[in-house]
């Protein structure tokens, strides 16, 4: 046997005891970024998935896609209203953001996982009344001191409590890996565009899944260009106060935040960008990203 040969031996015993300890087990993943981005990455990802269906293990996919609703949005000539950042979703982008989401980027994605050699389902938040969304307000202070709050159209937001996982443990139990579309359902039936992260998280506390896994673009929270890893609620709320964990990061950590105290046992910022990141991530004793879990689990590991 060669160096080689044994090094991919190493590898794979490496590897055992996780797929001994997931086997069975809900894992939520956000796909988003770089890893939908680039053609390599897309057919890794989907390598990797259908992988972790292949030892057992059941991922859930929920997938962004704004890039491609931007680019859709300028073809068509919609112009985009921005507050503070935020974008107004009117009801002409409403109906753009879901043809893109649940048309073209879904079957996007379950076409490739399905070509890896898995068995995926396209839906979104919409089907099987999967998640009920309510209207997302954003609130700003006037110069005047006073706070007002604005409307972002059809921007939502959706809680476990609005998550129904019934088609999802059908999904689960006829082997189909479900990819899901971040767009709800408001209280008269019309589609809401939902964060993908956010949909993630609720999705991943309504089913207390073993895992939720954010893939970003970033190597997961960073301090003095170091990676920081094993993270607990408490020392979370360290880093953000001293400022170390802010911007961009601050939703992703709230997110994983939420669903840790909604049961889920552990929560992953990943870098995306990495080959075979999930993979990474889920099988071997470093990972390549940030680790976020509850003290008593985090005892688990050590």
């Amino acid at each position: 046997m060669n160096e080689a040969e044994y090094l991919r031996a190493e590898v794979l015993l490496q590897a055992l005891p996780y797929i001994r300890r997931f086997s069975g087990k809900a894992v939520v993943i956000k796909y988003g970024g770089a890893a939908m981005d680039k053609a390599d990455l897309r057919d890794q990802f989907a390598q990797d998935v259908t992988l972790l269906q292949y030892v057992g293990i059941h991922p859930v996919i929920v997938h962004g896609g704004g890039p491609m609703i931007n680019s859709l949005l300028e073809k068509l000539g919609v112009k985009s209203e921005f507050i503070a950042g935020h974008r107004v979703t009117d009801e002409a982008s409403m109906e753009v953001v879901e043809m893109v989401l649940a048309g073209q980027v879904n079957k996007s994605l379950v076409s490739l996982i399905n070509f890896a050699g898995g068995r995926a389902v396209g839906l979104s938040g919409r089907d099987g009344r999967l998640a009920r969304g309510q209207p997302h307000f954003l609130q700003r202070t006037t110069e005047a001191g006073t706070v007002e709050t604005i409307s972002l159209g059809r921007v939502g937001t959706v809680s476990a409590e609005d998550v129904d996982v019934s088609i999802l443990e059908s999904l689960r139990r006829d082997g189909f890996i479900p990819v899901i579309a971040p767009i709800a359902y408001d209280d008269s039936g019309k589609a809401l565009n939902i964060n993908a992260d956010t949909m993630a998280g609720a999705i991943a506390s309504a089913l207390k899944a073993e895992k939720l896994i954010l893939l970003t673009d970033t190597p997961g929270v960073l301090h003095e260009g170091r990676t920081l890893t094993n993270l607990t609620p408490a020392k979370v709320r360290e880093l953000i106060v001293e400022g170390i964990i802010s911007g961009g990061m601050l939703p992703k950590v709230e997110c994983c935040l939420t669903a840790l105290n909604y049961g889920v046992k552990r929560t992953h910022i990943i870098d995306g960008r990495i080959p075979h990141a999930l993979l990474l991530e889920i099988f071997t004793d470093r990972g390549v990203g940030t680790l976020l879990c509850q003290e008593e689990e985090l005892v688990k590991t050590q």
